[in-house]
């Protein structure tokens, strides 16, 4: 089978052997996997991310998953936003049937041992024609949502915790700083939890124009005027949430100067670059930042169930889909265009 791999730092298709299920597990066809941020993350910074996670565990411990015996030098499988269909059950699977649409958690369950699908060198993930998966993380899709629509899950599950561990009580009003995949999945958990004002910030005038269509009440360019301004006119003396889903440099020292008093920060944007802020900022005005990471499985039921039951509208952060001969350029594309939201990978 055909599967897009990352291989010396470069994004190649090949073909490998078909991949085979024990205990547990079902075999899967892939039917469409988004290209995320940190996809783009790891291709770049895989190294930096792989040591960072060791200096983790070598001072905290190692928990059940994790990337950091990942090997680089060797092929990295990768895709973890993903629908497929069930190909094939085993004697204790025997529940899901063949032709189900599933998404999943991205983790796979092999004896004893718990392995991440998001990067990783022995299973074949979403960007692979077909996947093993573990029965114990399977969720049908219900009510006849198409694929793409369902590979949504996981994006939006990542939003969803975000906003839950902000612990908002429902009368804040929240900016949202960036306007990518990520910032639109909180956007949309924001909107679910009937979470208003909320104002979407992006210098991409069609990132703009998408945050209006999943429910983003205002927008705002950086480049003209300032969201916490907009704030103090259509929503005075409200607390102020922001959620940073930028990662990049110096977006945290700008809101702990510019939020008003009593800020929460929320960040879920993914910056594996050094950065640094004055302290002082955020203590005169008593802010708060909290660091927001993945999602738990109830969240990913949730997530889906937001979507299934048509509380939120993923289809317009879908910005366009490739085959799997195309996801380095697609990989290209995301990377260098700020005209773009979510492509889809789909392999068959």
């Amino acid at each position: 089978m055909k599967s897009a791999l990352l291989r010396g730092g470069n994004i190649v298709v090949d073909e490998i052997d078909d991949p085979k299920i024990s205990k547990g597990q079902v075999l899967v066809k892939t039917k469409a996997c988004g290209i995320c941020g940190s996809d783009l993350h790891f291709k770049v910074h895989g190294s930096e991310l792989i040591h960072k996670m060791k200096e983790m565990e070598d001072s905290m411990g190692k928990g059940p998953i994790s990337s950091s015996d990942v090997d680089i030098s060797k092929d990295v499988f990768m895709g973890h936003e993903f629908c497929a269909e069930v190909l094939e059950t085993n004697t204790d699977t025997k529940s899901f049937k063949s032709g189900t649409l599933v998404v999943s958690v991205p983790i796979v369950i092999d004896g004893s041992n718990i392995h991440q699908l998001a990067y990783n060198n022995l299973f074949p993930a979403g960007f692979s024609e077909k996947m093993v998966l573990s029965a114990p993380f399977l969720l049908e899709v219900p009510n006849g949502i198409d694929a793409k629509i369902a590979s949504m899950t996981e994006p939006l599950a990542v939003g969803v915790h975000a906003v839950n561990i902000s612990q908002l009580i429902g009368d804040e009003a929240t900016v949202v700083i960036g306007c990518g995949p990520v910032g639109m999945c909180v956007i949309s958990a924001l909107k679910a939890r009937n979470i208003s004002p909320v104002v979407a910030v992006d210098f991409s005038l069609l990132r703009r124009d998408v945050a209006l269509k999943i429910g983003a009440d205002f927008v705002v360019d950086p480049a003209e005027e300032s969201a916490f301004k907009l704030l103090d006119k259509i929503a005075p003396f409200r607390k102020t949430c922001v959620f940073e889903a930028v990662g990049v440099p110096g977006v945290i020292g700008k809101v702990l100067d510019e939020a008003p008093r009593g800020t929460k920060l929320t960040v879920v944007g993914v910056c594996m670059e050094k950065d640094t802020f004055v302290p002082f900022s955020g203590v005169i005005k008593e802010c708060e930042i909290r660091f927001s990471f993945a999602y738990t499985p109830d969240e990913f039921k949730h997530a889906l169930k937001l979507i299934s039951e048509g509380t939120v509208d993923v289809q317009p952060m879908i910005s366009g889909q490739v085959g799997l001969d195309d996801v380095a350029m697609a990989f290209d594309q995301m990377s260098n265009a700020k005209e773009v939201s979510k492509l889809l990978v789909v392999p068959n």
